[in-house]
């Protein structure tokens, strides 16, 4: 396995950038972004389940899931899809409900797919955060997920 050793996180102003190298072949990470029954094993951090999970996956479809914390409280996320590059790239926006209640300002994700070798080169972008505190709470969030999909691929 490719471990958090290899995650490299730079950050600008209110904006998150990842990059990981995963141990499986191109077409199986992006597989694992785009199939419900795959994200139920890796789109939550440690110690939360995916309650729900919909995806609407072509360019102008809609995607909404639920978190489910080891507590029972339930955090939505849900967007659209902007562009679908197979098996390069997925652009979409993501929209959630904070811990509180109250509705988070949309951001852009960016996820790239680059074949290396045998080996796939992801690279996550999202921003821009309204504040310094979602941007930390997103890098942990999304540590965790990309932790969790290296583990998943490497058994797939």
């Amino acid at each position: 396995m490719t471990g958090s050793n290899n995650i490299a996180v730079l950050t600008r102003e209110r904006e998150l950038v990842m990059t990981r190298v995963f141990d499986s072949p191109q077409d199986l990470v992006f597989e694992v972004w785009i199939e419900p029954k795959h994200l139920a094993n890796w789109l939550v951090p440690s110690g939360f389940s995916l309650a729900f999970c919909q995806l609407d996956f072509r360019e102008g479809g809609d995607f909404k899931f639920c978190m489910r914390s080891p507590e029972g409280e339930d955090r939505w996320f849900w967007g659209t899809y902007s562009e679908i590059v197979e098996p390069e790239r997925i652009v979409f926006t993501m929209d959630h409900d904070a811990p509180d209640g109250t509705q988070q300002k949309k951001s852009i994700v960016t996820v790239t797919f680059e074949a290396v070798g045998e080996k796939t080169k992801l690279t996550l972008s999202q921003g821009v955060f309204e504040f310094e505190d979602d941007h930390t709470e997103r890098r942990r969030e999304w540590s965790e997920c990309l932790d969790r999909l290296a583990q998943y691929v490497e058994k797939a």
